[in-house]
């Protein structure tokens, strides 16, 4: 599945309404992102004040800090490779679990130009969101090259809790 042509993707706006609604909810968010290696982050805290709902981010890029960080299992990344709904679903979880916040969301996925596969081709992105009602993923094919691929899973990312949050 490719990403929605109605993405929100003028950052600056889409953040600023992510924390409208989080700060209207009375909430704060956490990240934890791979293959952004806290680009998400970074899109937050290019916002003044958003220390008044972004709590943390993880960046998580290996297994080992997937693992360390955010208490994803070894076994879980073993059976089902770090790109994977298993792996972003527990990524989303230990977000939530090692910050206090009310919400979280997740990615991991390959952004390219190498580390596809048949399977998990160049572009295939896992999404991840943690709230008070469970945790909900989602799995995209980006187009592009390695900027598009980072520069639409962020836009992607935080569409996806700014829908959640209302």
């Amino acid at each position: 599945m490719t990403a929605s042509p109605s993405l929100q993707t003028d950052m600056p706006n889409l953040v600023f309404q992510l924390a409208d609604a989080l700060r209207a909810n009375g909430a704060k968010m956490a990240t934890a992102e791979s293959c952004t290696g806290g680009l998400i982050a970074g899109a937050c805290t290019e916002l003044s004040g958003s220390s008044d709902w972004f709590e943390r981010g993880f960046v998580t890029y290996s297994n080992a800090a997937k693992t360390e960080l955010l208490g994803v299992s070894n076994a879980l990344l073993a059976t089902h490779g770090a790109v994977s709904e298993p792996v972003v679903r527990a990524m989303a979880t230990g977000a939530l679990t090692h910050a206090p916040v009310q919400w979280s969301l997740a990615v991991t996925g390959v952004a390219g130009p190498t580390g596809g596969s048949a399977d998990k081709p160049v572009g295939t992105v896992w999404f991840g969101w943690a709230g008070p009602n469970g945790v909900t993923s989602e799995c995209l094919r980006l187009p592009g090259d390695r900027q598009a691929v980072r520069r639409a899973t962020v836009a992607h990312a935080l569409n996806g809790l700014l829908l959640r949050l209302r």
